[in-house]
């Protein structure tokens, strides 16, 4: 992609930015779980099209940065997205993760307005694009200081964690690259109260349904308690930016 329209994705999608929400609502609560816009009878991980391509390639850093120009105008040149979660802390993720949220975006198995035009293939290339990105996104060091809750119910919070999301997560919310299960630790607690509503509404619907079916019986309380404890477990020390650090390739 050339250097004048990615500068020109970038201004664009900050104004986009102040005027829609990260993702829209799914297309109704009648619309079944594993069900896609995208594709008739989407099954989750079902590792087929731009997935599949894409974790086949062999990531170019160099064309990775060159493409996460267009994401920095909303996640941040540093990766670390916006504290009141608007736009997640990407920084650090795994990088099947980052691949298979992309792809299912481009295939429309996930709404996300905002993002859907300049994940396009004629904004940023296509598999190999997204595996550049991928590689990328999962180098940059994690925001040391990420949103959090309120931290009134945090006994809770962990011991909810560790009957409920352990399995998955991991036990220090560190996510599971090969098993596509996204990395929690860090992330903004804004962030995650709205996704996790949404996919507990079937709204996200690229969801994992073993996840949709283990989150029902949460009540408010069990939510906010489990995910402001989830912003508050620290990265490892290597995954850590310092306090303050900017990326110098965006200089």
């Amino acid at each position: 992609m050339k250097k004048l329209s990615r500068l020109f994705a970038v201004s664009l999608s900050t104004s986009m930015a102040l005027a829609l929400p990260v993702l829209a609502a799914g297309p109704g609560d009648n619309i079944k779980q594993g069900k896609s816009l995208g594709e008739a009878g989407y099954e989750w991980n079902k590792g087929d099209g731009e997935e599949a391509d894409a974790l086949k390639a062999k990531p170019d850093l160099k064309n990775g940065r060159d493409v996460y120009e267009v994401c920095s105008a909303c996640h941040m040149p540093e990766g670390w997205g916006l504290t009141d979660g608007t736009f997640p802390q990407l920084a650090g993720q795994h990088f099947k993760v980052i691949i298979k949220q992309m792809s299912d975006i481009r295939a429309k198995n996930r709404d996300n307005p905002t993002m859907y035009p300049f994940a396009l293939p004629s904004q940023i290339g296509g598999p190999q694009a997204i595996a550049d990105v991928a590689a990328y996104i999962q180098s940059l060091k994690m925001n040391p200081k990420p949103g959090l809750g309120d931290g009134k119910d945090l006994a809770l919070g962990e011991k909810l964690y560790k009957e409920n999301c352990v399995r998955c997560h991991g036990e220090h919310g560190e996510g599971d690259n090969d098993k596509f299960f996204p990395r929690l630790e860090g992330q903004h607690y804004n962030y995650l109260v709205r996704q996790y509503q949404w996919i507990k509404e079937g709204k996200r619907r690229n969801a994992n349904p073993d996840m949709v079916k283990q989150i029902q019986t949460f009540t408010d309380r069990d939510t906010k308690a489990v995910l402001d404890y989830v912003s508050r477990i620290k990265p490892p020390k290597d995954k850590l930016a310092p306090v303050g650090w900017k990326n110098p390739d965006f200089k």
